[in-house]
């Protein structure tokens, strides 16, 4: 434990409904939360001028940096990307996020991906509109996912919840992830960047290579023409992370070249993804836009993440789901939006 911390004042722009901010006020309670919309430039420049604590819909910004007795941040969302600037860490502010609210629901959209690769659900929908019994070449011959090796890079929140979906459809299960920890079940087998190990024996290892790490100065284009030749030509990547920890364009020549048999992601280099983007005409590329049906609690989830948070700033504890250095992106690529429903090394991954 270090020094205890006060909060008095609590600056809120998260579009909650009234019960949902009473819960918020319980969470900070005795402070005083200060409801404003996200569209109130204004009310927002006021308040920030008196509080300790933000809680807001996205990113912090140029305001928050400003704000003279700031020292919190909370970004009721994922993944922190555009908010892990280097002047974060050098004004010494406390960002933390929402990482873990639809770890459940990332979860299950990995498998939605998983199993309609596994399955062929385009030429199966495609013989359907045709009115073709039994049309698709060789599909005897097909696996399922049962018995086969499920790859995870990142083993956060989604990671985990990945890895016990995959346990519970027969997969081995193997994991790549920055920090140097012993694996556990249903981890198999644990590569660690710390120790010194690369993603290349996972790539190798694996049938179904999942990407939930968190995009950072590292991680970025993690996956990469070199990475994808050391697949196997029967594997399929799914990203459910950030779009350019994977070379988008080098994913779009494997594909093509059959190098690996197949491809899905939820999340791209470039968001909205443009017309125009080679991803689309990929053979065997499934594509969601950036979009996971949410868990009916989320919001009760988000609050829990910060009531405990509040509890832990208050008493000099390590937070949740804070924002390192190591987690800094400064690339001038990253030109996706930031997603404020659902995501995701440290994060949600």
């Amino acid at each position: 434990m270090t020094d205890t911390r006060e909060i008095r004042k609590v600056l809120a722009t998260v579009p909650y409904a009234e019960a949902e901010l009473d819960r918020l006020r319980e969470a900070f309670a005795p402070a005083e939360v200060v409801a404003v919309s996200f569209r109130d430039n204004e009310g927002i420049a006021a308040a920030l001028e008196e509080v300790d604590v933000a809680v807001t819909l996205g990113d912090l910004d140029d305001r928050h940096l400003a704000a003279p007795h700031l020292k919190w941040v909370h970004c009721d969302h994922a993944g922190l990307t555009r908010s892990a600037r280097p002047e974060v860490f050098e004004r010494g502010l406390i960002v933390t996020g929402s990482a873990g609210r639809s770890a459940a629901a990332l979860a299950q959209h990995v498998f939605f991906f998983a199993l309609s690769l596994a399955f062929d659900s385009y030429g199966l929908h495609d013989d359907h509109r045709r009115r073709v019994w039994g049309g698709i070449e060789g599909y005897h011959d097909r696996l399922s996912l049962w018995g086969r090796t499920m790859g995870i890079i990142g083993l956060g929140h989604t990671g985990r919840e990945v890895a016990k979906l995959a346990e519970a459809f027969g997969m081995r299960v193997i994991a790549y992830r920055r920090q140097d920890t012993p694996a556990t079940a249903p981890v198999e087998r644990l590569y660690s960047a710390e120790r010194g190990d690369t993603v290349e024996p996972l790539l190798r290892e694996s049938d179904v290579v999942v990407v939930a790490a968190h995009l950072s100065d590292e991680t970025y284009h993690l996956i990469g023409a070199r990475e994808l030749k050391s697949m196997k030509p029967s594997a399929y990547l799914i990203n459910i992370a950030r779009g350019a920890i994977v070379d988008e364009n080098a994913l779009v020549v494997a594909l093509e070249a059959e190098t690996i048999a197949g491809a899905a992601s939820d999340v791209f280099e470039t968001e909205p993804l443009p017309p125009d983007a080679p991803i689309w005409n990929a053979p065997n590329m499934l594509i969601t836009p950036h979009v996971t049906p949410r868990l009916p609690d989320r919001t009760q989830r988000s609050i829990d993440i910060m009531a405990e948070n509040a509890r832990r700033y208050r008493a000099g504890e390590p937070m949740l789901n804070r924002l390192e250095p190591h987690h800094v992106f400064s690339r001038k690529t990253d030109k996706y939006a930031n997603r404020t429903g659902t995501t995701r090394w440290g994060t949600e991954s």
